[in-house]
Parts: C-alpha cells; sequence; structure tokens
C-alpha cells in the first residue's frame, strides 16, 4: 500500500489544470497577437500603396491604434506565458509529451488556418472586385502568408520533438525585434496620443456647428428672420442649448448679416489642428461631414477659422 502511494507521488503529473490553462492562454495570446500583427501590416499598406477609391483615412488610423494596443497588451504576455511553458517542459517532461498540449497547438493552428484563409479570400474577392490594386494585393496576400509560415513552421516542428528547440529562444527575440520595430514605425504614423485628442476636440467642434447651423435655419424658417444672437435659439421646451467650445467652455462666434433678402451668416471656431488628416507627414482628405440636409465644407486650418452660410430661401422658406 505505502509503495503504491510512493509510486504515485513519483509519477509526472500530467494535465493539470495549470497546464491547460497556459496551454490554452498561450495559444489564445498567439492567435491574436497574429491577427493584430496582420491587421497592422495590412495598415502599413494602406498607408504606403492607397487605394484611389478610398473616402477617407480616418478607419485607417483607428486600425493602426487598435493593432497597436493589442500587440502592446497581448504580444509580451504571449512571450512571457511561453518563456514559463519551457521551464515547465524543463523540469517535467510528461508536461510537454501531454494529449492535450498536442491537441491545443493542432486544435489552435487549425483555427488561425481557418481565418487566415479567410482573409486572403477576402483579398482575392476584393482584387476581383476592382478595388485593390494589384501590388496591394500581392503585399497583403503576402504579409498573411509569411505570418502564417511562420507560426506553422515553428510550432508544428516544435510538437514533433521531445525537448524544447534551441531555436526558441531565437524565435523569440527576432519574433520581438520584428513586433517592436513595427510597433515603432506606426506612431511615427498615427502621431502621438496628444494629436489623437485634439483631433476629437476638432470633430466635436465641427458637429457643434453643424448642430447650431442647423437650428439657424430652423429659427429662419419658423420666424422669418435670423437670431441676433446664439441664446436666441436656447428652448426650454425642446431642451436645446446651445453647445460650446469642448475645450475652453467659450462660446462659439456667430455673425449674422443684415440681408433680409438673401440672408447669410458665419460661424466661428478655433481649432487646434487642420481639418486635412495628417498621418506621418502625409496630407490625406478627410471624409466629407454631413449635416443632415446637405453635404456642406468644414474644412479649416488650425487657430480661428469662420465659415460662412447664406441661406437659400427657396430651399428654406418661411413656413
Amino acid at each position: 500500500m505505502n509503495e503504491n502511494i510512493i509510486n504515485d507521488n513519483m509519477a509526472p503529473k500530467r494535465n493539470l489544470p495549470r497546464d491547460v490553462f497556459l496551454h490554452l492562454f498561450t495559444m489564445a495570446a498567439l492567435y491574436y497577437s497574429a491577427i493584430s500583427f496582420i491587421t497592422l501590416c495590412w495598415q502599413y499598406i494602406n498607408y504606403f500603396f492607397p487605394d484611389v477609391l478610398a473616402y477617407g483615412y480616418q478607419d485607417l488610423s483607428y486600425s493602426i491604434r487598435f493593432a497597436v494596443s493589442s500587440l502592446i497588451i497581448i504580444f509580451p504576455l504571449f512571450i512571457v506565458a511561453s518563456w514559463f511553458l519551457n521551464k515547465i517542459y524543463t523540469k517535467e517532461s510528461a508536461v510537454r509529451e501531454s494529449k492535450i498540449r498536442k491537441w491545443l497547438i493542432y486544435l489552435t493552428l487549425f483555427i488561425t488556418a481557418l481565418v487566415i484563409v479567410g482573409d486572403l479570400i477576402y483579398v482575392i474577392n476584393t482584387f476581383l472586385g476592382g478595388v485593390d490594386v494589384t501590388p496591394r494585393f500581392i503585399l497583403k496576400a503576402l504579409s498573411i502568408m509569411v505570418v502564417a509560415g511562420v507560426i506553422f513552421w515553428y510550432y508544428l516542428d516544435d510538437v514533433r520533438r521531445d525537448t524544447p528547440s534551441a531555436l526558441a529562444k531565437i524565435f523569440a527575440i527576432l519574433t520581438s525585434l520584428v513586433v517592436v520595430v513595427s510597433l515603432v514605425g506606426a506612431f511615427f504614423i498615427i502621431g502621438s496620443p496628444k494629436n489623437a485628442r485634439l483631433a476629437q476636440l476638432d470633430q466635436q467642434r465641427i458637429g457643434d456647428l453643424q448642430s447650431i447651423q442647423w437650428q439657424v435655419v430652423n429659427y429662419w424658417q419658423k420666424k422669418g428672420q435670423l437670431p441676433k444672437m446664439l441664446a436666441d435659439l436656447n428652448d426650454s421646451i425642446s431642451g436645446y442649448v446651445v453647445p460650446m467650445d469642448p475645450q475652453t467652455q467659450i462660446p462659439y462666434e456667430y455673425i449674422p448679416s443684415d440681408n433680409e433678402a438673401m440672408p447669410s451668416f458665419e460661424l466661428c471656431a478655433t481649432f487646434s489642428l487642420e481639418s486635412s488628416v495628417q498621418l506621418g507627414g502625409k496630407q490625406m482628405p478627410a471624409y466629407p461631414v454631413y449635416d443632415g440636409v446637405n453635404s456642406q465644407n468644414w474644412d479649416h486650418p488650425s487657430g480661428h477659422a469662420c465659415f460662412k452660410r447664406t441661406i437659400d430661401v427657396q430651399l428654406y422658406p418661411v413656413k
């Protein structure tokens, strides 16, 4: 009886909850890191090879920021979890030989392959639709194949070995360098978090001016005259309150004209940045802004800018 207990205690522990958790976490982190890195690669391609049919680049900046945020958090966790597993393999060889580890690796690689194939199908479909040009298609397809090839080559080789490969450390160092370089390059494109904050404030200013513009036109249609000041637009019944600058809390500037036959007015604000989206020094047009009635030009420089609007009395008659 005692001998059996001793043998049970000396037997290597396999498939512990700890091991299952670490293998699941490592594979999930690998999957997430690979998708985030491919996304970042695609945005680099979109930046250096812009699509002539694209309407703007806000999505490009957002996608880069999301991919960078994901890699900053997930990739180091993947490296740490892999390092910890390799330490466990050194002490407990049975963990490396467990079927759960092998099943998880093959299953995760299978799922990753499906995602990669799906992305590749999307690229080809987009190319056949005439949206992507040949360089964009080739580079996007190549980025997927390179990432997939590296993952499959390393893990399919590793899963067949009895001991960790000597290339594990080299693989971790090289992939870390590639990820770090790609992250640093991304910051040169999207700029600092401070500029992103200033751009959001400018977008809020444009939204406020659009709201005020619509209220001025509505005031004209209801009363047959322009409001003398922005405070005239405040309505306790509808609950509308004229917005102010989100950063300074200073009221926007409103300049009405005296010409009743051709009523016009100006709305002014102080902007932090130019309206053009500046990515890595490139001047890229932003999306057009719509006010719910018709498209207006809201391009502006940094600093003080005014927008003159003339009300077409036939399009907006007094009711």
